[in-house]
């Protein structure tokens, strides 16, 4: 007796099966991707920076920084009302909030009186001298340097407006 092959038949028509089952995966992925919206608009939208930078004194998109940096006028008073204008609070939240907040490196929290009872004796000024040049574990200007003294000067008025 002649021994037989076992047939191919079983493996064609699994391997049929598998290459029918990518045709139609493949279709289906073709087909969705075709659906996408690929107006210009949409394209444009999907390609928009997500950021902007900010340059000091540049007017930018719904911040009003230029306006708010100029002075109202060219005289002296002009210059005390742009340093007036400065919001504080928004400094304190962009950078000091982060030590002040939580009393990081021995950082004086927040409308924590305890916490300034020492420094309001040394005076606004010492206390503006060392936010600006930075004193102990604190770094000048809160570790941004772009800051102007006179948003400096303005968180520390925030941050002495809570427990005075």
């Amino acid at each position: 007796m002649q021994a037989r092959r076992p047939a191919a038949f079983p493996l064609k028509r699994s391997s049929l099966s598998l290459s029918l089952s990518a045709m139609l995966f493949s279709v289906l992925v073709s087909a969705s991707a075709q659906a996408a919206d690929n107006s210009r608009e949409a394209i444009a939208e999907r390609l928009k920076p997500v950021g902007e930078l900010c340059v000091k004194g540049d007017a930018c998109a719904g911040d009003g920084s230029a306006a708010s940096s100029q002075p109202a006028d060219s005289g002296a008073g002009g210059q005390a009302s742009a340093a007036s204008a400065i919001d504080g609070e928004k400094v304190y939240g962009g950078i000091c909030m982060a030590c002040h907040t939580t009393g990081a490196a021995g950082a004086p929290r927040l409308g924590e009186a305890g916490d300034w009872e020492g420094r309001l004796s040394k005076g606004d000024e010492t206390l503006y001298t060392h936010a600006i040049e930075g004193f102990n574990a604190m770094p000048a200007k809160g570790g941004n340097p772009a800051l102007a003294d006179e948003e400096v000067k303005a968180a520390v008025d925030y941050l002495l407006d809570s427990v005075r």
